[in-house]
């Protein structure tokens, strides 16, 4: 997260300390009570056109940020996912495109009928408002709309970076207190994806089976997802700012950062600088302590890890390994109590508790496994979690009727009480593009047009 431009005070007809975060309670299931208090005219939104949306949205004051209004101006994964952990947390999240939609608009993957699975699980519960972008009035009116009066306002996320007609400087003249969190992708704002952010981090080097040909980069967009993270962070943390001081806020978030940052507080790039060494890829092993896959007798594969004394000695036990370990710890004088010595000679501990694993069924090795200390999972295919999920196997993930696709699963994300077995509220249905724009312009600039 970088400063990239001044800081300003407050509008003096924007009260700086008027919408605020509610702490959370310390006494366990009982922390949402004190999000319930805020004011009213918060809980619905501070426009009178608010209840014109309303019925397509799930608006609660049982969430934290619930009164919050966020414009989002961004495609592809980084921008929409801070959105989308911001509206899944209360805020109301306008989120607007071109015409006809942004490149993500049918991305990959897409359900029965060709809408994109992929835009429709990140702007679930947020309006869609299209505007023409491309010309003169469609940009006045993204400006008009991100600087609308009103304490919850003034909330900007976008990955457009370059152009003057949504500069930070040209939108704060209207709005002083505005807080604006631009992600890009390189560092000097060079364009750039979470792909090739990873191929340039280092990471595909120590990325896939150890007698691999090469680098490989991962399936997730973990940059994407961290710069998501860090973005919605950023939004917070300028609100705070804004209440305490009056002042906007201006921050950058790029995934070149949030790469760099990443890797080297978990000690990937200082251990190449000291050592003057990459590391290496390690298929399945955990690097620097026990841990490794292992194959079943009916074909499928199980991930074991021990990573303390006690889960190390539950494995011995568990396998009955325990005096070849013994006899093996004397030969190589090593001390299988340390995990630095575990990692370095996994490949014949793994051989040594392999046949066990080898001679027994997945359902066999869970009975076993069960009341022992070892950490372990078996590794499924997506079908195999899917499945479980539509048979409610999550608290978070539930069955959703979505236009266009048909019953499938949604979330609304991670966070939810402490101690509850539910969800805190529904999943509610992606919109349409630009289902919203007619509704949200007449709320909030008084026309249906611009």
């Amino acid at each position: 997260m970088r400063l990239s431009c001044r800081t300003a005070a407050a509008s003096p007809s924007v009260p700086a300390a008027s919408v605020r975060v509610p702490a959370a309670s310390p006494h366990g299931p009982g922390c949402l009570s004190a999000w319930s208090r805020l004011p009213p005219r918060l809980a619905r939104g501070d426009s009178p056109g608010s209840a014109a949306i309303s019925s397509v949205l799930v608006s609660s004051t049982q969430l934290p940020l619930a009164g919050l209004r966020v414009v989002e101006v961004g495609s592809f994964i980084a921008v929409p996912a801070a959105g989308l952990a911001l509206r899944q947390l209360g805020a109301r999240v306008i989120r607007v495109d071109p015409v006809g939609g942004a490149p993500d608009i049918s991305r990959w993957p897409l359900g029965r009928d060709g809408r994109s699975l992929y835009w429709a699980g990140l702007n679930r519960g947020k309006e869609s408002v299209e505007l023409d972008l491309g010309s003169l009035a469609g940009q006045a009116t993204l400006r008009r709309l991100v600087t609308a009066g009103g304490a919850a306002g003034g909330i900007l996320l976008s990955n457009i970076a370059g152009k003057p007609w949504l500069s930070d400087e040209l939108l704060r003249q209207d709005r002083p207190d505005l807080i604006y969190v631009q992600v890009l992708g390189q560092a000097d704002g060079g364009s750039a994806v979470d792909y090739t952010i990873n191929a340039a981090s280092g990471l595909a080097y120590a990325t896939g089976p150890e007698d691999g040909p090469g680098p490989l980069n991962q399936a997730l967009p973990a940059w994407d997802l961290l710069a998501a993270a860090h973005t919605a962070l950023a939004v917070l943390a300028a609100l705070r700012h804004r209440e305490a001081t009056g002042q906007g806020s201006c921050l950058q978030v790029a995934l070149e950062d949030v790469a760099m940052s990443t890797l080297t507080t978990l000690g990937f790039l200082p251990d190449a600088q000291l050592r003057l060494r990459s590391r290496p890829p390690h298929g399945n092993y955990l690097y620097g302590t026990f841990g490794a896959d292992m194959p079943l007798a009916d074909g499928d594969r199980i991930m074991v890890v021990a990573l303390t004394a006690r889960q190390w000695e539950s494995l011995l036990e568990l396998t009955g390994t325990g005096r070849a370990v013994a006899a093996l710890e004397t030969a190589l004088e090593a001390d299988f109590r340390q995990e630095g010595d575990r990692y370095r000679h996994r490949h014949v501990l793994a051989a040594l508790m392999r046949p066990w694993f080898e001679a027994r069924s997945l359902g066999e090795v869970t009975a076993a496994l069960g009341g022992t200390r070892v950490l372990w999972a078996p590794f499924r295919r997506f079908t195999d979690v899917a499945g479980d999920l539509s048979r409610g196997g999550s608290a978070v993930v539930s069955p959703l009727a979505e236009e266009g696709v048909g019953e499938t699963l949604a979330t609304t994300g991670p966070v939810r009480p402490a101690g509850a077995s539910g969800l805190p509220v529904p999943p509610v249905p992606a919109p349409r593009l630009g289902q919203h724009t007619e509704a949200v312009l007449a709320e909030l600039l008084g026309s249906a047009g611009g």
